[in-house]
């Protein structure tokens, strides 16, 4: 196996529409898709090529049935725990006048725990969601998901600022070190409230505690420390569509290059561009005909 994600498997509700009207109709456009960061992450670095599985934890609806289904449609191996007692993940996303808000119901994300995990994750890499850690009551499934992980490259995402915030930078930086990550995937606001620092500063800094550190800089690309060597890439320039799930096919794409023998600048060079891919559609998972 090239790729184990764990984390939040989801159903999106995307809407975009200009300045909605509080308590009144607007016209836009809905569009309704299977998503979640791990899942997200998976499909893209299945449509890089890796064999890859999704640990996760879904209801026992038509939601879940549906996120199953879409997952092996793309090739991955979708491991789901399945809870009759709980529906599954939803979240609505809106872009309205150039600005994005989110709700967001984990639904039987939220529940799951490290039973539901098999006691050894084997793989090139392991990519551990931090909506799976900074969050109870899944902050033991995250950490037993590291803890477990058997790979060479054993990779933690921040996925929130407001998260990393209110389950503090120091918590999360010495337990997800404890547990045995060697690798942090985060934003540039991510970074600023880890470290207090940006960019390049914030990759270096990290990388004196993570083998790999690598921080999102949008449409200026990314930047990666590296067993001690910074590795830099810029941004393909494209017209911005939707940026939502752009750092979840990063991730899975540069994963999945790493765990497959890439050399760092190939690999991050090739997850800037299915981030770009990302951004500059109105999809959070590549065409089917691109696979």
């Amino acid at each position: 196996m090239d790729l184990i994600t764990v984390g939040d498997v989801m159903f999106d509700v995307h809407v975009l529409a200009p300045a909605l009207k509080r308590g009144g109709d607007v016209h836009g456009h809905l569009r309704l898709q299977p998503a979640g960061t791990s899942a997200n992450a998976a499909v893209w670095a299945a449509w890089g090529g890796a064999e890859v599985r999704v640990h996760g934890c879904v209801g026992d609806d038509l939601t879940g049935r549906l996120l199953r289904e879409s997952l092996t449609d793309r090739g991955v191996d979708a491991s789901l725990t399945i809870d009759a007692d709980a529906a599954s993940g939803a979240m609505l996303v809106v872009v309205e006048a150039g600005e994005r808000s989110i709700v967001a119901d984990r639904g039987a994300n939220a529940r799951l725990t490290p039973d539901h995990l098999p006691t050894s994750l084997d793989g090139g890499a392991v990519l551990v969601s931090g909506y799976l850690l900074l969050q109870e009551p899944t902050t033991p499934a995250g950490l037993a998901a590291v803890e477990r992980a058997h790979a060479t490259f054993v990779a933690v995402e921040a996925s929130s600022w407001p998260l990393v915030e209110a389950f503090g930078a120091d918590r999360f930086l010495s337990e997800t070190a404890s547990a045995g990550a060697n690798m942090l995937l985060a934003n540039e606001r991510e970074v600023e409230v880890l470290t207090g620092l940006s960019g390049t500063a914030a990759a270096r800094a990290l990388g004196e505690r993570y083998r790999v550190a690598c921080v999102k800089l949008g449409e200026k690309g990314a930047v990666m420390s590296f067993d001690g060597t910074l590795v830099e890439e810029s941004a393909e320039p494209i017209a911005e569509v939707d940026a939502t799930g752009a750092g979840d096919a990063f991730d899975g794409v540069l994963l999945a290059a790493l765990a497959r023998g890439e050399q760092p600048e190939a690999a991050l060079r090739r997850a800037c561009h299915a981030g770009a891919l990302v951004a500059s559609s109105a999809d959070t998972w590549p065409s089917k005909a691109s696979l």
